[in-house]
């Protein structure tokens, strides 16, 4: 039997999905519009991983629930590295991924390469999604919005990415908004 509740929920899956914006719904993604809908609806969220596979798959969209035979080989590598309370687990968690796509391609590992920029496509999402949403402290928000410009330019150019930071933690706007602490600690 379906509840009235249930339609609501379907569209407010379906609304978390739209800004994440995934090509494709991973379960990484999923996890991360299951922690989205608790964050913003509390116990009125809760949903299994299933369930969002469900709507997701209903509503058209393309879902992945496991992973292939080639990607499960690196999931050790990326376990628990998307973590960015901070600015400076957001630094530890972009050089992380550096050296990754660096070790990739040092090997000549193209799939290596290919996961390490779909799981910074993934953080730059999350801190997209975080940095809007409004029932996040604004501080927070305002920490989030950094973090995605860091992720985006890091994602456009890993090369320059680091220089680019070493800049942008120098810069009296940045200095401004999240004091010396973050400049002094890289």
């Amino acid at each position: 039997m379906t509840s009235k509740v249930e339609p609501i929920k379907n569209e407010k899956i379906l609304e978390v999905a739209k800004e994440l914006g995934a090509g494709i719904y991973t379960p990484a993604e999923i996890e991360q519009i299951r922690r989205q809908l608790m964050v913003r609806y509390a116990d009125q969220g809760r949903t299994s991983p299933d369930h969002i596979a469900r709507v997701l798959v209903d509503a058209g969209l393309p879902v992945r629930r496991t992973l292939e035979a080639g990607a499960a080989r690196y999931e050790e590598e990326f376990h628990d590295l998307l973590h960015f309370a901070t600015l400076e687990d957001a630094e530890m968690c972009l050089i992380r991924l550096d050296e990754l796509l660096r070790k990739f391609r040092e090997q000549g590992d193209a799939e290596g390469e290919s996961r390490v920029v779909e799981v910074a496509q993934l953080g730059y999402r999350r801190a997209v999604m975080i940095s809007r949403n409004p029932k996040v402290d604004p501080a927070k928000r305002a920490e989030k919005e950094e973090v995605r410009q860091w992720f985006r330019v890091w994602l456009e150019n890993p090369e320059a990415f680091f220089d680019w930071l070493e800049l942008r933690k120098q810069a009296p706007e940045f200095q401004q908004r999240f004091g010396r602490r973050a400049a002094v600690e890289s």
